[in-house]
């Protein structure tokens, strides 16, 4: 089997569309039909199915996923390299980040890289811990911004900051005449959540207290969260990284017991055989400890 069915089956399922897969690999999506049958020929196991809802792995398929990331990212890292022995600085870095992290860093680390490395080029997906995890496991970036410890299987983890998780509340809440506020407080109050999947740093700071929160409302978007404890409609816990720059009009407080988070950078074992991925893995460590 060639190295370009492994690439065209990899995109499939990082698109999850044989029409997307396509058009990102600049083909037919004949082309990519006939490749996905090839390799299910020559494996002897259905591999994808397809349906109304785009594309999904088999049970066979999720386990040979795996093997043909590495070997993908593997003739990646081939591809890299002899461009690095002659002289010819070109690779491609798929980075994915939660909202504080690509709002507030990842434009100048690029921008600071890109000053030496000028043809590097950058795919960016932006999403929640969750969306991370998932793109961390099926392939779909060589980079991830995580919280640790974490649980994702095949990654090389590095810790880059510890990052205080604050309450934020209206300004005129009777909680913000408090120096700092108790999570038991925090537990009885209206409550303003994002989805239960990516809430891992309010429910780390009221868990540890024995506490639930009272959610009276969820979200996807963490600016909106701010939002709606600005009009009052309840509070809510966010890092501080987040909170650069968008707390103007609430009130950010410390939690009694300072809790923190742990910003750390993961590295699918399939992506570390790249150059470019490592070269940018290693000035994101240089970046962060500069400036913290």
């Amino acid at each position: 089997m060639t190295a370009s069915k492994y690439a065209v089956f990899a995109k499939v399922v990082e698109l999850k569309s044989f029409t997307r897969a396509a058009e990102a690999l600049g083909c037919t999506q004949s082309a990519v039909s006939h490749a996905i049958n090839a390799l299910e020929a020559e494996t002897a196991l259905k591999l994808i199915v397809r349906g109304r809802k785009g594309v999904r792995l088999t049970t066979d398929g999720q386990r040979v996923l795996p093997a043909i990331q590495a070997i993908v990212g593997a003739a990646a890292g081939l591809e890299d390299t002899v461009r690095a022995i002659h002289g010819l600085e070109i690779g491609r870095v798929r980075v994915g980040a939660f909202t504080s992290v690509a709002v507030h860093w990842l434009p100048g680390m690029i921008k600071e890289y890109q000053q030496a490395h000028p043809h590097i080029e950058f795919g960016l997906l932006n999403g929640d811990y969750h969306d991370i995890a998932q793109w961390l496991s099926d392939g779909s970036i060589d980079i991830g911004f995580v919280t640790l410890p974490s649980e994702i299987q095949g990654c090389q983890f590095t810790p880059l900051m510890e990052d205080r998780l604050l309450a934020v509340l209206p300004p005129s809440h009777p909680l913000a005449r408090l120096d700092r506020v108790p999570a038991a407080a925090i537990a009885a109050e209206p409550f303003i959540s994002l989805l239960e999947n990516s809430d891992q740093d309010a429910r780390s700071v009221l868990e540890q207290a024995g506490l639930r929160a009272n959610i009276k409302f969820t979200t996807k978007d963490d600016y909106a969260i701010i939002a709606m404890v600005e009009q009052g409609l309840g509070i809510s816990i966010m890092p501080e990284l987040l909170l650069k720059g968008h707390a103007e009009n609430v009130r950010v407080m410390e939690i009694e017991g300072g809790m923190k988070r742990t910003i750390g950078l993961a590295v699918p074992q399939a992506s570390t055989g790249s150059p470019s991925v490592q070269s940018f893995a290693a000035h994101i460590l240089r970046w962060v400890r500069a400036r913290y």
